[in-house]
């Protein structure tokens, strides 16, 4: 009897051991961090004394839950990637950067307009315009070269209005005629990298046109004709020379005007070529070398 009772107890004793190392569900096996199972015997054998806390089971990797957002795809439109934003970046810096020169050119330009401006008009009125000739095409030179064509333009009609305000259309149109012109032909000329003897003859013929709109706006004002004063003049100052030498000719009106328009060539054409030198100097000195077209006695010489 007791021997009955003894084989009874050890079925249940196994069932309930095998009851626990078998999982109701694998979803719902314990997590990999809980398990703390006790070695099993040397020999591998079912006892009483082995227990299992945890199924074996446990040992494998836990399984991570996932979470799904039925509005992943809106939540993912939102979040910008981090070429997106460099993008954006480059491109706030592309606009400040053009907004800062866009400013900085307009600052330029008006202040070589103020200061040619103000120096033409003091020149004026102390009588000293002879003296700084030579300086007042320079701004518009500079901002051709640094700026572009339209910004040494742009200089140019700043200038003219300036003198407008302060000493009327006379004196502005007189700048505009003898020294406005001049600057923007040499600054478009040394921009496009054109050669010295090509601007030089382009610059000479502008001035030469220049000096003559200057003496027939002179000879409207004052309600006198300039040029056949001059043309006269150089007509008596020929024939006396003429007269003096023993030649009894007395020459034409046709060569007047050809000696005259010579004479004003050659005046305008030494006087732009000192410009030119002068103003080549100017800009290698302030580091501007690379961007001109200077001959090579210029070169050697600088």
């Amino acid at each position: 009897m007791n021997l009955l009772k003894f084989h009874h107890s050890r079925n249940q004793l196994c069932a309930f051991l095998i009851s626990q190392t078998t999982p109701p569900h694998p979803s719902l096996s314990t997590p990999y961090f809980l398990s703390l199972p006790i070695s099993p015997t040397p020999h591998g054998r079912l006892s009483a004394s082995t227990v299992y806390l945890f199924p074996p089971n446990s040992f494998s990797r836990p399984k991570l839950f996932k979470f799904r957002n039925p509005r992943g795809s809106r939540v993912e439109a939102q979040v910008w990637s981090g070429e997106e934003e460099l993008r954006k970046f480059d491109a706030s810096t592309d606009h400040e950067e053009a907004v800062y020169q866009k400013t900085l050119r307009l600052v330029e330009c008006s202040m070589f307009a103020a200061v040619s401006g103000l120096a033409y008009f003091l020149s004026n009125s102390l009588a000293i315009e002879g003296y700084f000739g030579w300086f007042f095409a320079l701004p518009i030179v500079i901002s051709s070269m640094r700026w572009g064509l339209a910004a040494g333009r742009k200089t140019m009609v700043a200038t003219a209005v300036l003198l407008l305000v302060l000493s009327g259309p006379v004196k502005a149109l007189t700048y505009l005629l003898m020294h406005g012109l001049l600057g923007v032909t040499m600054g478009t000329l040394w921009r496009l990298g054109a050669n010295w003897g090509l601007s030089v003859l382009l610059c000479a013929f502008v001035r030469a046109l220049g000096a003559m709109g200057y003496v027939l706006v002179s000879s409207f004002l004052i309600r006198e004709n300039i040029l056949a004063l001059i043309t006269i003049n150089i007509h008596a100052s020929l024939t006396y020379i003429m007269t003096a030498v023993g030649i009894n000719t007395i020459p034409s009106m046709d060569v007047i005007y050809a000696i005259f328009g010579t004479l004003l060539m050659l005046n305008c054409g030494f006087f732009v070529l000192l410009l030119h030198i002068l103003y080549g100097v100017f800009f290698a000195r302030l580091g501007m070398k690379a961007s001109l077209t200077l001959p090579r006695w210029l070169e050697k010489a600088i």
